[in-house]
């Protein structure tokens, strides 16, 4: 299975929700009036699009409706399809590359699936030729060294490690300063699942991106936000607040298989305008790949090119 079809079949739950309920609304409609604008409104909302998202799809869409641009059921479809693609088309893809070492710093709370997107992103670089390092910033987490390293030597990176509760800060300067005496060209730095209520973790994600730039000038190169997609809105939020500490280059969506949320994508690049970089479509080791916008919005209204 491709991934486009992994990904039409990860997004079945949102597009029942979201597509499958618009063509319920929209079968035999032969005039677009207010009553089912209101009920295209409530789906929008109920698929975790976000409100101000769907005000804005909803505005713009019943602007098309008064001009008598839109019509017909299939001109509703096809518009909010192709808004959707412009919301998040925008700034998509992984960053353009930058002298080695690269060095990707990832966040996100416990349970997203960071350690294992690492160790994802590991093999994606891994397979096209990038010599990867890991670091274990992440000390505080019972087992999440040990996870990081099987995931290393699954994946043939390099690791960088110091025991259980030490300093993260050390771990990171020693891996950005070993990244560059082996001519590492992706350093990808894991750190706690940090709960943003807990400003001192927050402050300390702060020292640990600054501590990261005294060892390699200019790093991070990017900044990962991993967000768990059956979180729906709650991954709103979070991103929300990590924005507040972290300098976000991009999001790396984990679980969109078999969640009803995937619309949370959209109102997440909308409000936050930080861009989705990454998504994650199932548990093997290929199942994670660069976002694009095209294919998300064609599998999540089930269309096949």
């Amino acid at each position: 299975m491709g991934f486009f079809d992994k990904l039409m079949s990860g997004l079945a739950k949102t597009r029942e929700k979201l597509a499958d309920k618009l063509d319920e609304l929209l079968h035999g409609s032969v005039q677009i009036d207010d009553e089912l604008l209101d009920e295209l409104e409530e789906t929008l909302i109920m698929s975790d699009v976000g409100t101000k998202t769907t005000e804005k799809l909803m505005e713009d869409l019943r602007k098309g409706v008064r001009k008598a641009e839109i019509k017909s059921a299939d001109d509703v479809k096809k518009f909010l399809s192709n808004q959707i693609r412009e919301i998040l088309i925008e700034e998509e893809g992984v960053t353009a590359e930058v002298e080695p070492p690269k060095v990707i710093l990832m966040i996100g709370v416990n349970g997203a699936g960071k350690t294992t997107t690492i160790g994802k992103l590991s093999a994606y670089y891994a397979e096209r030729g990038k010599k990867v390092m890991v670091a274990a910033a992440d000390t505080f987490r019972a087992g999440a060294i040990e996870q990081l390293e099987i995931w290393a030597n699954r994946t043939g990176a390099e690791i960088i490690k110091h025991s259980e509760g030490s300093n993260p800060s050390s771990v990171a300067l020693d891996a950005a300063r070993s990244a560059v005496a082996k001519n590492i060209d992706v350093l990808i730095v894991d750190t706690a699942g940090r709960l943003q209520n807990k400003f001192n973790l927050m402050e300390e994600l702060k020292k640990i991106n600054r501590i990261i730039g005294k060892g390699i000038p200019g790093a991070p190169h990017e900044v990962l936000l991993v967000l768990d997609a059956t979180t729906g809105q709650n991954a709103l939020r979070q991103a929300e607040l990590f924005a507040k500490s972290a300098d976000i280059t991009g999001i790396v969506l984990t679980k969109l298989d078999g969640t009803v949320k995937g619309g949370m994508i959209i109102g997440i690049k909308e409000e936050l305008n930080i861009p989705v970089k990454w998504v994650g479509v199932g548990e093997g080791i290929d199942d994670l790949r660069p976002f694009n916008a095209k294919e998300f919005a064609d599998a999540l209204f089930g269309i096949k090119n």
